[in-house]
């Protein structure tokens, strides 16, 4: 049976040990400030950029990563006759599957390309599962399934502090970022079937804290597997729900991370996500 190897893009919450301990190869995505291009991972950290992204005078540009790239990755993981399964981020947010897929067409290397229909943590928990199905003896078919098994029982809720980004970036028009800004309007989004929607709007930090409570009181009824916090230097905020996370669920660790660039980028500064996943 041939051996399986897993590729994903860069915005996958992966920790260096995860990386390393499955062997997983990283196709990173690109970001550009003020006319300079930064890879992740290779010459920027998700802990340079939001210092770097407060400091630009403009909004950086996001690119997925060029189809060569992952035709080189895929050419190298095939050489010694393995196939390949390749996680990509959703589809609504980055183009980067589809340059998945074009390349999976350039070269000889069986790939499999997957739309995990979510990002960051999220998409690590799926990529996870697979990776231990796989070294179990899995074939690519049934990690996919396990894949989607842990797809279809994750959540992800995103609080946005201010919408500056959302407007520079053309997600939102002008005016209602404007308004919103004035009136101190927060956002609480959640993903789910590969999109992105508005969950909760409201006016101040405590629509927000009112919010997360909703969403940890649903998670209290669920025999949780794992969870993650990610964030664009949100400490105070990250501090409060790894607090409450951890009275709740003692026996489950929670992996904090400053999010990639790519999301950071969008999200905007203050910005808190809660990633988990359940049994049911």
């Amino acid at each position: 049976m041939a051996k399986v190897k897993i590729a994903c893009d860069s915005s996958a919450g992966l920790t260096d040990e995860e990386i390393q301990k499955y062997n997983i190869t990283i196709i990173p995505l690109s970001v550009m400030i003020d006319d300079t291009v930064y890879v992740e991972r290779e010459t920027i950290t998700n802990e340079q950029f939001p210092a770097m992204m407060k400091a630009a005078k403009a909004l950086p540009k996001t690119s997925q990563p060029p189809i060569g790239k992952f035709v080189e990755a895929f050419d190298r993981l095939g050489a010694d006759g393995s196939e390949v399964l390749c996680v990509t981020m959703m589809a609504s947010i980055s183009g980067t599957v589809h340059a998945a897929e074009q390349a999976a067409q350039m070269t000889k290397t069986k790939v499999t390309v997957v739309d995990c229909q979510s990002t960051d943590r999220g998409m690590a928990f799926q990529i996870l599962a697979a990776a231990k199905l796989i070294e179990a003896g899995g074939t690519v078919e049934e990690a996919v399934a396990k894949m989607a098994t842990v797809r279809d029982h994750s959540k992800l809720y995103l609080a946005i502090d201010n919408l500056d980004n959302l407007v520079a970036g053309g997600r939102i028009s002008k005016f209602a970022g404007t308004l919103s800004s004035l009136l101190n309007i927060k956002l609480m989004l959640e993903v789910y079937d590969g999109q992105i929607h508005i969950a909760m709007k409201g006016r101040g930090i405590k629509a927000i804290h009112k919010e997360w409570d909703k969403i940890l009181a649903q998670m209290k009824a669920k025999q949780v597997k794992a969870i993650g916090i990610s964030h664009v230097q949100a400490d105070r905020e990250v501090a409060r729900l790894k607090e409450q996370l951890q009275s709740l669920f003692p026996e489950i660790p929670v992996v904090v991370r400053e999010t990639v660039p790519i999301i950071a980028t969008h999200t905007g500064m203050g910005a808190c996500c809660l990633l988990y996943y359940t049994e049911d």
